[in-house]
């Protein structure tokens, strides 16, 4: 029964077959419905590429999202400062995906999530380093003498692209500006490294105010710089030290990692120092000496060979996120 069934089936099959290969109305009404088919099956498969498109979006996204980080006081190193958090917007993107096309490649479009407590949430508090979950750091170039490097190291930094924060002592700004304004025309951050060089924790109220709003306003007047940042001579401060800066809109910045290079060392030692010790949110001091002007290349190169990108201090201490090429 069940194959006289199959054959009947089979039978009219064929004769459909056989009528639609004729002229006539059945052909006709076949070749209606090609058609229709066809543009069923596109819509299937474009609604099928969508719904990937979206899957993909999603789980990169929920790869790539971050809570932010709070800036905190750590028992050990003080102010540290937040890290935005990272939020893909997913419709955002799927938008612009389609907008683009597949040979435009996928861009992830984002937003950053500012972290509910921020440096300036946490009052009169000195900083040594960024904040470990974002892969950059800082050179810290004190400057009060050795004229003769600045322009050979300046030259150093703009072949490897990088941008670095020089801490004027406010007597060598006052008879270097031109050598300062090549700083500022190269790029590079400029603060404040109070005035004549001296212990600050030593200094009455009014003689520390006094060295640090000196400078302050040498900055302003000659350079047209808004102090930010403010670094101890010598890492000397107290609390008064710290609280009179930021009385005058100042946060004190120390440091993570000490090249020692006023004692001379060999470039080759700083160079492993510096490569081996170096993490995401490290501020590195260093002066314009001869060791540090012939490590400089080589520190700059071992700390990318780990994969951390160099910024200046306000750079490196600001809360904005690093994201990666495929976010936008």
């Amino acid at each position: 029964m069940k194959t006289d069934k199959a054959a009947l089936v089979l039978a009219c099959i064929a004769v459909v077959i056989g009528i639609g290969s004729t002229n006539g109305p059945v052909k006709e009404m076949i070749a209606g419905l090609k058609p229709q088919a066809d543009a069923a099956v596109m819509s299937y498969a474009l609604n099928q590429a969508e719904d990937d498109l979206r899957a993909q979006i999603t789980r990169r996204a929920e790869a790539l999202n971050a809570q932010p980080v709070n800036a905190v006081v750590d028992r050990v190193w003080k102010a540290i400062p937040g890290y935005n958090g990272l939020e893909v917007d997913v419709e955002a993107t799927y938008r612009s995906a389609l907008l683009r096309g597949p040979q435009e490649g996928l861009k992830l479009m984002y937003r950053q999530i500012k972290p509910k407590v921020s440096l300036d949430d946490l009052g009169a508090q000195p900083i040594y380093r960024g904040n470990p979950a974002k892969p950059m750091v800082s050179l810290m170039i004190n400057v009060a003498w050795g004229n003769e490097y600045i322009r050979p190291m300046l030259d150093i930094l703009d072949a490897e692209k990088v941008k670095v924060t020089f801490f004027l002592d406010g007597s060598w700004l006052s008879r270097n500006k031109e050598l300062a304004a090549e700083m500022l025309k190269r790029g590079h951050e400029v603060e404040n490294h109070a005035y004549t060089h001296p212990k600050m924790s030593n200094l009455s109220r009014p003689r520390a105010a006094a060295e640090i709003e000196k400078t302050q306003k040498l900055l302003k007047e000659s350079l047209g710089v808004t102090n930010k940042w403010f670094a101890p001579p010598s890492g000397d401060f107290n609390q008064q030290t710290v609280e009179i800066a930021a009385s005058l809109g100042l946060k004190t910045v120390l440091w993570t990692l000490d090249t020692v290079d006023w004692r001379n060392p060999s470039p080759e030692s700083i160079v492993a120092k510096i490569s081996s010790r170096v993490e995401p949110g490290t501020l590195i001091l260093m002066h314009p000496t001869a060791s540090s002007s012939q490590a400089l290349r080589g520190m700059i190169r071992g700390i990318k060979a780990k994969g951390l990108l160099l910024g200046t201090v306000s750079q490196t201490l600001s809360p904005e996120r690093i994201v990666t090429a495929e976010v936008e």
